[in-house]
């Protein structure tokens, strides 16, 4: 019966600029169920939880929505709210210069009467976050924030306006093994309450822990459904892909040198509000053709640490390239000195929307295809088509919009920006962020092939998978200090835990007798 399921979509279709998103795609959610959404990066995940979302309005696409077996048809994302649905982009969308409680109970500003009672505002986001398991300071001005606590907010906005159905995009593509576990058993009490979920995701051991259902699209269309007894890694990934992914980290044929390429010695990052620690008395190296990771939980200080590489927030101590001290300021003086910084958040801070694709490749590497201070068209339209050629780039072409383009190949145009400079070091902030298994694999050879071709590069990821099967060493990040490091086979996520409980246990103690 229709009545049994929370939401419905029949034959939904969906097409842009002549491109074919959605083909006919029947989905059936289960009241109560936590139901994964699976597919490759443009499948059509983000363009039918959009339509059910009313971000796409009535009307622009074909078929229907059924709600609880009613049909149903929004315009705006308002309408949905309104039917009790609610939505958390992929996409980082806050309101950076307000507050995080403002940003929690943006557009509900009036709970708890007529007016806004901040003292309630402050208390129910506090509520929220300890359900959570998450420490961020509801007074902190959201710009302050990392990307991951962004996330963690828009988390929370979501959740305090009481949904029936909650759709997720990647909520866990920047969050760590504790801040995952913390997520999930909130998502399990929004189930046991009677809440639908629908879960969008590229992380198949996720979906194998947490989701009762899965529904798997390929090129638009329902390529599989999956009940909870049929769970099967290998299954989603031929499903998705129609091929069955051997091996998703490559292996290394070459081994880092001797020589040391990246020297950071003393290195002291401020921190900022929101429970996020900066750098404090950091030293460490990474030699050419090495490939170290940054392991520790969200707000530990691992991204801070490549912003004061780059010169992206102001530090204090020593930084070598290749054995010379380089006084780096600003990203200005690190691109340089060589080094180059493929950053967390790629829509707030990496990619730039108002420009095509091509121009999002060349834009700040203007100078390789230039003479005389005039741009050669010629020489930068091959070198777009190169870049687009070599990082299997899928656009329509080099002049079409990148809000066209599926998370995967946004990703690999922030990688092709980067490496048009051939930088020596190369500084990864959550470098598969938000793609899919075959993209993550693509982007791992291209990781493991710059290695080999001798750049140094220093990873910061919240997946600890991630960190062992990539790296040949990797340090562990708490309170802004290395604790620990490990090389290739001697890591695991308990070892990372326990140095980072120790570390906090002596800053606690240390705190406690001063």
């Amino acid at each position: 019966m229709s009545a049994d399921y929370a939401i419905e979509t029949r034959a939904i279709c969906k097409s842009f600029a002549g491109v074919q998103a959605l083909r006919g795609v029947d989905l059936k959610v289960r009241r109560g169920d936590i139901h994964a959404l699976l597919g490759q990066n443009g499948a059509g995940k983000s363009t039918l939880v959009k339509i059910m979302n009313g971000v796409y309005r009535a009307g622009a696409y074909e078929g229907k929505i059924l709600l609880s077996g009613k049909p149903s048809a929004f315009r705006s994302p308002d309408d949905a709210r309104g039917a009790g649905i609610g939505y958390v982009p992929q996409e980082i969308e806050v309101l950076d210069q307000l507050t995080v409680a403002e940003n929690v109970f943006a557009g509900h500003m009036g709970v708890g009467g007529i007016g806004v009672n901040r003292p309630l505002v402050l208390e129910k986001t506090r509520e929220i976050f300890s359900e959570m398991g998450i420490a961020i300071n509801p007074r902190a001005i959201v710009a302050s924030l990392t990307g991951a606590q962004r996330h963690l907010v828009m988390i929370a906005r979501t959740i305090s306006a009481n949904p029936d159905v909650l759709m997720l995009d990647e909520p866990t593509s920047s969050l760590s093994g504790q801040e995952v576990t913390a997520l999930f058993a909130v998502l399990r009490r929004l189930k046991a309450q009677g809440k639908t979920i629908i879960y969008i995701t590229h992380r198949l051991p996720e979906v194998l822990d947490l989701c009762d259902h899965a529904t798997v699209l390929r090129d638009g269309r329902v390529g599989d459904e999956f009940d909870r007894a049929e769970f099967d890694q290998d299954k989603f990934i031929f499903a998705m892909s129609g091929r069955r992914l051997q091996q998703l980290f490559p292996e290394r044929t070459d081994e880092p040198t001797e020589h040391k390429m990246l020297e950071v010695e003393g290195l002291n990052v401020p921190g900022h509000t929101g429970a996020i620690y900066g750098a404090r008395d950091v030293s460490f190296h990474v030699a050419a053709g090495e490939i170290v990771g940054l392991a520790g939980l969200l707000g530990s200080g691992r991204s801070e640490i490549l912003h004061g590489i780059y010169g992206r927030v102001p530090a204090t101590g020593t930084i070598k390239v290749d054995g010379t001290p380089v006084r780096i300021a600003s990203p200005r003086d690190a691109r340089a000195a060589g080094i180059a910084l493929l950053t967390e958040d790629r829509k707030h801070d990496g990619l730039l929307f108002n420009l095509p694709v091509g121009m999002n490749i060349t834009i700040g590497n203007l100078s390789a295809v230039s003479s005389n201070f005039f741009v050669d068209g010629d020489r930068e339209m091959a070198e777009i088509e190169r870049a687009m050629r070599e990082l299997s780039v899928k656009a329509p072409s080099a002049t079409s919009s990148v809000a066209q383009l599926s998370g995967g190949n946004q990703q690999k145009l922030l990688f092709a920006r980067v490496l048009m400079r051939t930088p020596r070091i190369l500084l990864l902030d959550e470098p598969s962020k938000g793609v899919d298994a075959a993209t993550r694999a693509e982007i791992y050879r291209l990781i493991v092939e710059l290695a080999g071709k001798g750049v140094a590069l220093l990873i910061v990821s919240s997946e600890l998978e991630e960190l062992i099967g990539l790296c040949d060493r990797c340090l562990t990040v708490a309170d802004g200090e290395i604790v620990g490091e490990f090389r290739r086979g001697e890591g695991d996520e308990e070892r990372v835990m326990r140095e980072v409980a120790e570390a906090q246990a002596r800053n606690l103690a240390m705190a406690m007798e001063a």
